[in-house]
């Protein structure tokens, strides 16, 4: 039987994106249209004003009707244009996307309301129906909520299945319920629905008008029925446990390639490991530190947050740097807290560390491709794409055993001239045991012949979508 997939989000690469829904909106749905030649596979997300005109050249419009939401009444148009046997449907109206970001406004409840309710009334404009609706994260909660409260008795809405993803449950769409009426266009009698802890909760009323729910990761599953995980939403979690899955996410293949990439210096594979080095000279050269291919360069490219972990970074990072000839380089930014640290300890060893202060995607793919050891010390981590795409660039990865991390890192062991695991791990939240595990990466890495192996393993596990793909399709056949 012929799937109909629509998947729902806030962002999909390469069109608009800020991290990894968008990475995985960019790779996953065309991973199942491969995977299932017979599947037609769709998505839609807002037309933001900063997708590129080399891709609105490509769009047609398809549709323009207006949508009501509580008292407004607001324009809306439909364009498409196909990618990689996957149709990309983009919701137009600048009062709500032409923004300077794309999160992070004080009307943002509105606009994802306006966005999910376009979504249900673009079906009838364009008379088509999914069979399956997956919506991701807060942003698309409402398609969920939509569905089930508003539109299920109307004609080619009825037998419509759902599946939500939590990617990230920190994020969970809370709001006061004097809006509820006035932005949600939804009545008190849907008060219980959308009520957890006092006021409305989008993801916990996607997560009970789900036909099944899923989060990027087995582990993260099981850890977010937890208090510790959760962030308050466990006793809903545990209440709809019969519908939960975790499907570890993968990264794109196209994209992320050491053997192609045209964004850095030198590409190689598992088999040309010499021609890796080029990359850390590049590098070094292009951020001022001494150029040294031997040196071990250490690097850690993240949001500068509390929950990836850096506050054990900055625990145990003065005496690493300290006690070993090796270089840091650190990329990201956020909590002002940790950007001037790493800026401070950049101060302390001009020689040895670079605080980059910023995002950039292709200077991380350039970071990715030089390093030798990358650290990842998360305190929680629903999937994580960095450790993975570390890995297709050969360096290797130090990652605390949570969520996603605990289920594509192993830990490195030898059984004679057998090589076990792809990485360093710790288990607790420990800056001791991120310090130790970080110093048995570079008493391997001064082997240079254990490196090489190690390496070689790293760069040929199989973080492709091919696998999650299929299992994705599973669940929809479930359904």
């Amino acid at each position: 039987m012929k799937k109909n997939i629509l998947f729902v989000g806030a962002e999909a690469m390469p069109f608009a994106a800020t991290g990894g829904l968008g990475d995985v909106l960019g790779s996953l749905p065309a991973s199942i249209a491969a995977a299932d030649p017979e599947a037609d596979i769709r998505v839609v997300m807002p037309l933001y004003g900063q997708i590129k005109d080399v891709w609105r050249e490509k769009m047609t419009r398809l549709a323009q009707f207006t949508v009501r939401l509580s008292w407004r009444q607001q324009y809306c148009a439909v364009f498409s244009l196909v990618k990689d046997g996957v149709t990309y449907y983009f919701i137009d109206n600048e009062y709500y996307f032409k923004r300077s970001s794309l999160y992070g406004h004080m009307d943002d409840a509105e606009r994802y309301a306006y966005f999910c309710k376009a979504v249900m009334d673009m079906m009838t404009q364009l008379d088509y129906f999914p069979d399956i609706l997956h919506a991701h994260d807060w942003q698309a909660a409402l398609s969920v909520v939509y569905l089930n409260t508003l539109y299920r008795h109307q004609k080619g809405y009825g037998n419509i299945r759902t599946v939500f993803t939590i990617h990230n449950i920190e994020y969970q769409g809370k709001y006061d319920f004097g809006i509820l009426s006035d932005v949600f266009d939804l009545d008190f009698d849907r008060y219980e629905l959308l009520n957890y802890g006092g006021c409305i909760n989008l993801m916990k009323a996607a997560v009970q008008c789900a036909d099944r729910v899923s989060t990027v990761s087995p582990r993260y599953a099981e850890e977010i029925l937890s208090p510790e995980y959760a962030h308050g939403l466990d006793y809903c979690l545990r209440d709809n446990v019969g519908k939960l899955s975790g499907i570890l996410n993968g990264i794109d293949y196209v994209y992320y390639n050491a053997e192609s990439d045209p964004v850095i210096p030198q590409t190689f594979t598992a088999d040309t490991l010499d021609k890796k080095y080029a990359n850390k000279t590049a590098l070094q050269k292009e951020i001022g530190l001494p150029e040294n291919e031997k040196i071990p360069l250490l690097a850690i490219i993240s949001r500068l947050a509390s929950h990836k972990g850096l506050d054990l970074v900055t625990e145990m990072a003065y005496n690493l740097m300290k006690d070993h000839d090796a270089q840091l380089v650190v990329l990201g930014c956020g909590d002002i807290r940790y950007e001037n640290f790493f800026r401070e300890l950049e101060a302390q060893f001009p020689t040895k560390v670079r605080a980059l202060i910023t995002y950039d995607r292709d200077l991380s793919k350039r970071i990715y491709a030089a390093t030798d050891i990358f650290l990842m010390p998360s305190k929680s981590e629903p999937c994580g794409l960095s450790q993975m795409i570390a890995s297709r660039y050969g360096a290797i990865p130090v990652t605390r055993e949570t969520g996603g991390l605990y289920d594509s890192i192993k830990g490195y062991w030898e059984d004679g001239d057998t090589i076990h695991g792809n990485g360093f791990t710790f288990a607790n939240y420990s800056s001791a045991e991120l310090a130790e595990r970080t110093r048995a990466a570079l008493a391997l890495y001064a082997d240079a012949d254990k490196r090489a192996r190690l390496v070689k393993k790293i760069m040929e596990t199989d973080f492709s979508w091919n696998v999650s793909a299929l299992r994705y399709l599973e669940l929809y056949s479930s359904l």
